[in-house]
């Protein structure tokens, strides 16, 4: 089953048939877009293109948006993060710049836009190239190789800084010596450092310096620098005549131009490469440095050295002093006299504990004689005879009368015991405690 149809167009009309077997099928609007897509990716390859930048935005994922245009035309252009963080080159709104991108297409938009991968400003290309090209032919000639960079002087006296007087580089580069404490003598060497005939200026200059006839000035290391620019404001020193200079001058260099991401072909022909002039300020004053901290170590482990030296020598002074003192006539006699002191009252105390224990002992004599004698016995048999007397005296008849019994005796006179041995009406008599008394018997 088919469908036919017309339209209209400017000239007139125009038929169109869609059939399910053979006639013409109608794609979708993302299949045509992605033949598109393949069409012109696989078709254009990347290439440098030249333009103005505009309508520059930077999102917070890090991908930079752009058009890139010029008087007849623009195009939409894309550097995602990754790319972004890798350009020396800064995109702003209205520089012209040159491009390396791919073609692509946006399907979703149906729009088509270049992946920028590298940027570079405009003109920049030309001496990038010129300085990859300049740079293989001298290290071909092995200008830059190491066995040919000198090590520099580790406490250099007088340094030359061939650079503009006028520049920012100097004072920061004076700064940082005086800021580290430096005692050397910095020398400028004024010299042009951008625009025309500055790199044969620069040039004559370090062969001047590394005269020492003709300067009147003996340096032991010369500096070679400026602030940061763009590849255009660095030109100078990626020329081949101060190129040269710099690595057949007679003093050593230190090539100290631009910032820390900028490199100059100087900076290979030189002996050392400074990533700024303050880098370089460091690097000189870093032998200084360090001698004059290993100094302070050195001055406080001498300090401490003849402290404990003098120490130990007043202790043994002091102790020779002790034995000088003790082995001196008046010492001697001093210690007689306190030795004598000493035996005499060891002598009287040992005099006095013999007496002591003498009259001890006397005692102890005296007291066993005493306990011997014929008086104390004679005293003590008395006292126990007269004990017994008074045991005798207390158990006799007299003295239980005198306590007021009575002893009752019958008419024969014997001793009556039992009141049955009484009868009423018999006389008995009481021996009392003062006398005898005669009694009868009333009752029983």
């Amino acid at each position: 089953m088919s469908k036919a149809g017309k339209i209209n167009d400017s000239e007139g009309e125009a038929t169109f048939d869609l059939g399910a077997d053979g006639g013409t099928r109608a794609e979708s609007v993302t299949e045509f877009t992605r033949r598109v897509k393949t069409l012109l990716e696989t078709g254009l390859k990347a290439g440098w293109i030249r333009g103005e930048v505009s309508n520059l935005r930077t999102q917070a994922s890090g991908h930079v948006y752009f058009s890139l245009k010029d008087a007849g035309a623009q195009v939409r252009a894309v550097m995602f993060r990754g790319d972004a963080a890798r350009q020396t080159a800064k995109l702003r709104e209205g520089a012209q710049v040159v491009v390396l991108g791919e073609l692509s297409v946006y399907e979703a938009r149906g729009e088509y836009q270049l992946i920028v991968r590298v940027v570079v400003e405009d003109g920049v290309g030309r001496l990038q190239r010129e300085f990859e090209a300049l740079k293989a032919r001298l290290a071909a000639e092995g200008l830059f190789d190491r066995e040919r960079k000198r090590a520099l002087p580790p406490l250099p006296r007088t340094v030359g800084f061939v650079t503009s007087p006028t520049g920012a580089a100097v004072q920061d580069f004076l700064r940082i010596l005086t800021r580290r404490g430096w005692r050397g003598r910095v020398v400028v060497l004024p010299a042009k450092v951008q625009g025309e005939g500055a790199a044969a200026e620069v040039a004559a200059m370090i062969e001047t310096a590394g005269s020492a006839g003709r300067c009147g000035i003996e340096f032991d290391l010369l500096v070679v620098g400026r602030g940061g620019g763009s590849l255009e404001d660095l030109r100078a020193f990626n020329e081949e005549i101060l190129v040269r200079a710099v690595a057949t001058s007679r003093v050593p260099v230190i090539s100290a131009v631009g910032h820390e991401i900028d490199f100059t072909l100087c900076d290979f022909a030189a002996d050392v490469r400074a990533e700024t002039p303050s880098a370089a300020a460091e690097l000189i004053s870093s032998g200084f440095v360090a001698e004059a901290e290993r100094l302070e170590r050195l001055s406080k482990a001498l300090e401490g050295e003849a402290g404990g030296a003098l120490q130990a020598t007043r202790n043994r002074m002091e102790g020779l002093a002790d034995r000088l003192r003790l082995l001196s006539p008046v010492t001697q006699v001093e210690r007689g006299w306190l030795r004598l002191d000493d035996l005499q009252n060891r002598f009287a105390a040992a005099w006095a504990r013999g007496a002591q224990t003498r009259a001890h002992r006397r005692q102890l004599v005296a007291g066993r004689l005493a306990a011997v004698a014929p008086e104390r016995r004679i005293e003590a048999e008395s006292q126990r005879l007269l004990g017994l007397w008074k045991r005798l005296q207390a158990a006799s008849p007299a003295s239980v009368l005198n306590r007021g019994f009575a002893i009752v005796r019958d008419a024969d006179g014997r001793p009556v015991t039992r009141a049955a041995d009484l009868h009423v009406g018999v006389r008995v008599d009481l021996e009392l405690g003062d006398g005898r008394a005669a009694a009868r018997v009333e009752a029983r």
